[in-house]
């Protein structure tokens, strides 16, 4: 619990960008034979697949393996993308992004309390589970459509959420790896980016009629994912309001490949990029999920109703992707 403490501590020291470094490493002694490596890196040099890179790296020279060389370095590819995202190019990929986003409305959930004229990074998470059953027919739902369980589970959440805020276009922001060239899979820098996804509801649509509409579009914003959010927002000229993140106030992520242990009734604190992000990674039992929320916004116990009605959806969905979707809004 001190390591976590501590840890949560060193999370919130900024760094310099004028000055660096922009990573740090700090060895935790818990007991006489048991240490913490704290690595603390700003996003500007390094993303969560690059986390990934690095941590098997430090598993390789720790058992006293060499690592092979790398075919580009980082360098590289920054020359290369700003010489290819320019000119007609990137005024291509900005007009889709303008045609996808044009009339996106903000996501007006029901807060608990007033949002403040500025918004405040304190937040809190909530873990939950999925059993494997959820899971089981989830997938099934999935393969059916021709769609992804990260399609499904984007569209079983965009239904909640279309319920809580009484809208029928739902836009939420999702993270991309951004790594579709192989020869990049192995470097360690910023190349993930977010995405912004519009999800329809409107007229009466079965969950599978939905899926539909989400996999249309999921599809076209990764054929157009390599313009940068930030220089989205700008092109866009998206009006600034410092109580809300630009073009979307909620983040959905899914996670192939772990092993999650949920913790069902343990709220911790975190920093709250967004008013509400949803991670949901593949366990050993299921799904495990966990919802981080801004607490200036969102009480515990709000969050604790909003993720029993997820599970809910998600089972339904299971169960039944001929339903309609008006029942669970």
């Amino acid at each position: 619990m001190a390591a976590r403490a501590w840890l949560l501590v060193d999370g919130r020291v900024p760094f310099d960008l004028a000055v660096g470094p922009l990573f740090r490493a700090t060895l935790l002694r818990v007991s006489a034979d048991e240490h913490v490596v704290a690595l603390a890196k700003h996003h500007v040099v390094s993303d969560e697949w690059s986390a990934a890179v690095l941590r098997r790296e430090l598993e390789v020279l720790y058992a006293g393996g060499e690592l092979p060389a790398l075919p580009v370095q980082y360098a590289d590819f920054a020359v290369w993308q700003r010489q290819w995202l320019s000119g007609a190019v990137l005024e291509a990929e900005l007009g889709f992004w303008r045609e996808a986003l044009t009339g996106a409305p903000v996501l007006e959930l029901p807060t608990d309390r007033p949002r403040p004229a500025v918004r405040s990074v304190d937040g809190a998470v909530l873990e939950f589970a999925v059993p494997a059953e959820v899971m089981a027919g989830l997938r099934r739902v999935a393969r059916d459509a021709g769609a992804s369980m990260f399609m499904t589970l984007l569209g079983a959440f965009s239904v909640l959420l279309g319920r809580y805020s009484g809208q029928d276009d739902v836009v939420v922001g999702t993270p991309i790896a951004n790594r579709n060239r192989a020869e990049i899979e192995g470097l360690i820098g910023f190349f993930v980016n977010t995405l912004v996804l519009r999800t329809d509801l409107s007229g009466d649509p079965t969950f599978g009629e939905l899926l539909g509409r989400v996999r249309e579009r999921t599809l076209a914003a990764y054929a157009h994912q390599d313009v940068p959010f930030e220089h989205l927002v700008d092109a866009l000229d998206v009006h600034r309001d410092r109580s809300r993140s630009p073009l979307f106030q909620v983040l959905f992520n899914y996670v192939t490949g772990e092993d999650g242990q949920p913790a069902p009734d343990e709220a911790r604190a975190v920093a709250a990029l967004y008013d509400l992000t949803l991670v949901v990674a593949e366990s050993a039992d299921g799904l495990a999920g966990a919802v981080e929320f801004a607490t200036a916004l969102f009480d515990e116990a709000t969050m604790h109703r909003l993720i029993g009605h997820l599970q809910l959806v998600l089972a339904a969905v299971a169960a039944a992707r001929t339903q309609r979707c008006r029942v669970w809004r």
